[in-house]
């Protein structure tokens, strides 16, 4: 008897303090939001691509030069299950084809993970890689 009346007085003390609030459970189950900062140096055809930009995407924002068609291009290469990120794979062959000596960094937050990855144009491999980054990366030819 003692613990249905302990029962009846904890329900009615809980119901009397209100709704309790709810939890966080839509921070703890969504993904980051896709935050990345570029940053660029050393491309000698196109320095005014030079310097550092964020860029967001869901929604677009930033103040990347061409944040949306950059989104769009990651989304892309997202979907066709690429990591966009990835460096060339260890013992690929490359073309000895020099590119410049441009070099940037992307890093921040891509699909809920993190990113920290470096660009460069030092061999074939890696011009195809920048290429394939591109707008999210500068033309060297803008």
């Amino acid at each position: 008897m003692r613990l249905a009346a302990f029962a009846v007085a904890s329900a009615f003390a809980t119901a009397a303090a209100g709704p309790l609030p709810p939890l966080p459970l839509a921070g703890l189950l969504a993904p980051p939001p896709d935050r990345l900062t570029v940053t660029v140096e050393h491309n000698g055809t196109s320095p005014a691509a030079n310097g550092t930009y964020s860029l967001e995407c869901d929604p677009v924002g930033g103040t990347h030069p061409e944040a949306k068609r950059a989104c769009a291009r990651l989304d892309t290469l997202s979907k066709a299950r690429k990591d966009p990120f990835a460096p060339v794979a260890e013992g690929q062959m490359c073309t000895g084809q020099y590119g410049g000596q441009a070099t940037a960094r992307i890093t921040g937050t891509w699909r809920g993970r993190e990113v920290d990855a470096r660009f460069g144009r030092g061999n074939g491999c890696e011009i195809k890689r920048w290429k394939d980054m591109e707008p999210v990366l500068p033309s060297p030819r803008s």
